[in-house]
């Protein structure tokens, strides 16, 4: 078994030049994006998303990204997840991507808002029929007895929308955005000089850039 306290992995793979930077943080937010689906890696979408509660006890998991833009990154959810009442509670969170074939990692911070309705029922309609049937059967978060129990509550909601050819949306389902005011990309170098660059939202909106050290 390999000790990680000694285990050392050296990054060299590519740079990260302000002169080659756009003035948006989601424009480069993309062209990394993109080169992780161009590169085939596992779940490129895959981030880990940081809550907190009013205590601050911090938790954290891995959701899937399912859209952005430069007014922000949205995921999907059980509004009475654990996550769901955190951000009830404080709705500020981070996220954090991290693509090691490519020696990348993008950490994002924001406030939180749930998208329009209309916008949920639209993803909703999008997913696969047993994901919609899951999203009713999972009270998300919530202790469960067994695996059987579970799997007899999504028989009961199979049975029950049987005839329907639209399931609808559950209340408690939907989708959050996450508005940025801090974006950074980070890209390992050698000798652990990894390149930092950070941007920062001012107060009138613009977005400022900075090289911080690794």
């Amino acid at each position: 078994m390999s000790d990680p306290y000694y285990y050392r992995n050296e990054y060299g793979k590519s740079s990260l030049n302000e002169t080659d930077l756009p003035s948006h943080p989601v424009e480069l937010f993309e062209k990394w994006l993109m080169e992780a689906f161009e590169a085939d890696l596992p779940e490129p979408t895959a981030m880990t998303l940081s809550t907190a509660s009013t205590e601050g006890r911090v938790a954290a998991r891995i959701v899937l990204l399912k859209g952005f833009d430069a007014g922000g990154f949205q995921f999907y959810t059980n509004y009475k997840s654990r996550k769901g009442r955190e951000l009830d509670e404080n709705p500020f969170a981070a996220m954090s991507f991290f693509w090691p074939e490519l020696e990348r990692q993008i950490r994002i911070q924001g406030k939180v808002e749930k998208i329009p309705a209309k916008d949920s029922d639209l993803y909703h309609s999008a997913r696969p029929r047993n994901n919609q049937l899951g999203a009713w059967a999972s009270e998300q978060s919530t202790p469960v007895s067994d695996r059987k129990t579970l799997e007899d509550q999504f028989d009961a909601v199979k049975k029950a929308y049987k005839d329907h050819d639209v399931i609808p949306r559950p209340p408690m389902w939907g989708g959050y955005r996450l508005i940025p005011d801090n974006i950074e990309f980070w890209q390992g170098r050698e000798n652990r000089l990894h390149d930092r660059i950070e941007f920062q939202r001012d107060s009138s909106g613009r977005w400022c850039r900075q090289r911080l050290s690794p």
